[in-house]
Parts: structure tokens; C-alpha cells; sequence
């Protein structure tokens, strides 16, 4: 059940009520009551109960006996929930979360890859080299780098002709737009294009192997970085308690 900002005065309420509730707003006094929200934020009580029940739906809140509702542990928030991933990626930037979705990373788009070697048609092989065409426009400066980066990717994993891979655009479109902003910041530069065309001519020429292992040197490659760059807040935050990290 994923959000769509600015379609509806429910959708907003989801946005403005998951955000506070990712930033902890509600830790010490307790989500508000029905006619709490109903005030504070504008909306109809029928309004408010569609929120509740969709922040429910997410893991985020639950409805206990002689309590109300209230604020699940983070544990057991969805975090295959495209909106989720986001509230909690924007909170605080969070460099462990970053290292542990670029890990399921590792694990789901060399194999995805891999599939798409086998499975792709025709469609789904010129995404993959539309996806390509982007990222090099993009070095030009003729498209969006970001945009293009994670066409390609999207591109992928609708290629594998499995629906559960594709069940996963949101939630990896979401992920990426920070992790690949994230990994540019410390690179200085947009994706390496030569690597994503390995991956690109593996699925095209059929060799599952190869693609998939083009593929995971790609995102060996991001996690090396998002561990560095832990590694290095780390360090900082030992020589400073009071440095700030992610």
C-alpha cells in the first residue's frame, strides 16, 4: 500500500503521519487519539481512520486493548514498503541502512541479471538498452543521471519476466534515488557506464553468468564505497563524541 503525495487529503495524511512517526515524534507522549489527529492535521475523522489504517497496514502502528493505537518497534515496521524505506532513509541519513539495503542488493540483481539473460524478450532487451542510451545522454549532459541510472535497473529486473522481481520497482526506484545520489557524492561522478554496458551486452548476447557476475562487481562496488564511508564516520565519531553521523 504505497503513497501517492498529493492525490488525495488520505495519501498527505499518510505522508505527514509516517514521517513523524519515523522521526520518533511520538516516542514520548504516544500517537494522538482519532480526534487529536483529526484536529492537528485538518482532517475528517473519515479521513484520519483511512491513514491509521493504511500506517497499520505498513507495520507502523496497531490498535492494542485498554491502549489505542499506538507505534509498533521499528522491528516490525514493513520495510519492503517503498514509503517506509523512505522515511527512514530521509530521517537521518543513515549509513547502516544504506549497507544493509545495497546487501539485498547483492543478493537480488545479479541474479535478477541472470534471469533476464534468459527470460528477456525482445521489449524487455531494448528497456535494458534504452536504459544504456540514458546513462551515456545523461554523460553529456543531454538526461538525468540519476533518472537513467535507475531506468536501468528498473529496467532489469522487468526483464526477468518474473512478477515478484517486478513486484520490486517501487521499493528499489526508492532506495536508489538516495543510495546512488549518496554513492555519486563520494565518487564525484555519475555510474561507470562501461561496467553497466558489460552488464547491458551480457543479457543481450544470453551469457547468465557473466551478466550476473557484471552485475555484482557493480554493486560490489557501492557497498565498498557505503562501507568506507561507515568506516570512516566511525573513526570520526571515535576521535569526536560529538561529531554527527549517519
Amino acid at each position: 500500500m504505497r503513497t501517492q503525495p498529493g492525490t488525495s487529503l488520505t495519501y498527505s495524511l499518510v505522508e505527514a503521519l509516517g514521517q513523524a512517526i519515523v522521526t520518533g515524534e511520538f516516542v514520548a507522549a504516544g500517537f494522538p487519539t482519532e480526534a487529536e489527529v483529526s484536529k492537528r492535521f485538518g482532517a475528517s475523522r473519515t479521513v484520519t481512520r483511512e491513514a491509521v489504517k493504511m500506517l497499520t497496514a505498513k507495520g507502523l502502528l496497531s490498535a492494542r486493548p485498554r491502549h489505542g493505537t499506538v507505534v509498533e518497534p521499528e522491528a516490525e515496521w514493513n520495510m519492503l514498503d517503498p514509503d517506509v524505506l523512505r522515511w527512514l532513509l530521509e530521517r537521518k541519513f543513515s549509513l547502516r541502512l544504506l549497507t544493509e539495503f545495497t546487501e539485498m542488493r547483492l543478493g537480488l540483481e545479479p541474479a535478477a541479471a541472470a534471469l533476464a539473460a534468459r527470460n528477456a524478450d525482445e521489449a524487455g532487451l531494448e528497456e535494458i538498452r534504452r536504459g544504456l542510451r540514458r546513462m551515456k545522454a545523461a554523460a553529456r549532459g543531454e538526461d538525468d543521471a540519476l533518472a537513467a541510472d535507475i531506468a536501468f535497473h528498473i529496467a532489469i529486473l522487468s526483464a526477468t519476466q518474473n512478477p515478484f522481481y517486478r513486484e520490486l520497482h517501487e521499493l528499489v526506484n526508492t532506495a536508489l534515488r538516495i543510495s546512488i545520489r549518496f554513492t555519486n557524492r563520494i565518487k564525484g561522478r555519475t555510474a561507470s557506464i562501461p561496467s553497466h554496458e558489460d552488464v547491458a551486452e551480457a543479457i543481450i548476447a544470453r551469457d547468465a553468468d557473466k551478466a550476473s557476475a557484471a552485475m555484482r562487481e557493480i554493486i560490489l562496488d557501492v557497498l565498498e564505497l557505503v562501507r568506507s564511508a561507515s568506516d570512516l564516520a566511525a573513526s570520526d565519531l571515535a576521535a569526536s563524541p560529538d561529531a554527527v553521523t549517519g
